[in-house]
């Protein structure tokens, strides 16, 4: 026969497994709890791979110009050159910030070959500097004297192709405007516009690598 207390003790049981979510009878029916499952964190789903990693290869229209490459600043990040106005004679030919990037796949095949691969993209978007007050065009600044980064004023563009480009050492030249907004897209340059200079000066394969200590290898 069942006491008063008993009773009392059963009750208790029976709500605590009701507030829990289920009975007496679906824990039992559930069988044993599988206590290394429940202290596994979740797996995690697949990785997606993101636009900045992808295989992006160069793109062409119908009537062979170049497009825009894009999402370019979200490549690997080379370095950034300068020549301003105000130490050649305010005569600069590219008298900005040459920021370099290359597309990810390339540049790690590059660091496992010492090879550019076919269809390497080096972008240099072009930054001017802003105006400072001394004669050279410097500026002072927190940091020191120096030059500093100002508005973006358009972009030139190296591709390695070996068929399409065979004239010029197996890379293409493009000038997306020295301005912005950049053109969409862009014809290729006459070889004495820009490859040339790359023939005659660049350290490696047409590419300044001199000037970019993660390509000097």
């Amino acid at each position: 026969m069942m006491t008063k207390t008993s009773f009392a003790a059963f009750s208790l049981g029976c709500s605590l497994l009701v507030l829990a979510g289920c009975s007496k009878s679906e824990a039992t029916k559930a069988g044993p709890v599988d206590e290394t499952a429940v202290a596994s964190p979740a797996v995690a789903s697949p990785a997606v791979a993101s636009p900045a990693v992808e295989r992006y290869m160069p793109e062409y229209t119908a009537a062979g110009e170049l497009v825009l490459p894009k999402k370019f600043e979200r490549w690997v990040y080379m370095g950034s050159p300068l020549t301003p106005h105000g130490l050649n004679n305010g005569k600069a030919n590219f008298p900005e910030f040459h920021n370099v990037y290359i597309q990810p796949w390339a540049y790690d095949e590059y660091k496992k070959t010492g090879v550019f691969p076919e269809g390497t993209i080096l972008f240099k978007e072009l930054q001017l500097t802003i105006k400072g007050k001394y004669p050279d065009g410097s500026r002072d600044e927190p940091s020191g004297r120096g030059y500093f980064p100002g508005k973006l004023n358009g972009a030139d563009v190296s591709v390695k192709d070996s068929k399409r480009y065979a004239d010029t050492q197996n890379w293409g030249y493009y000038n997306f405007n020295h301005g912005e907004p950049k053109f969409e897209t862009a014809k290729l340059r006459p070889i004495g516009e820009c490859a040339q200079c790359h023939i005659d000066g660049a350290k490696k394969d047409m590419v300044w690598t001199q000037f970019y200590p993660r390509l000097d290898q």
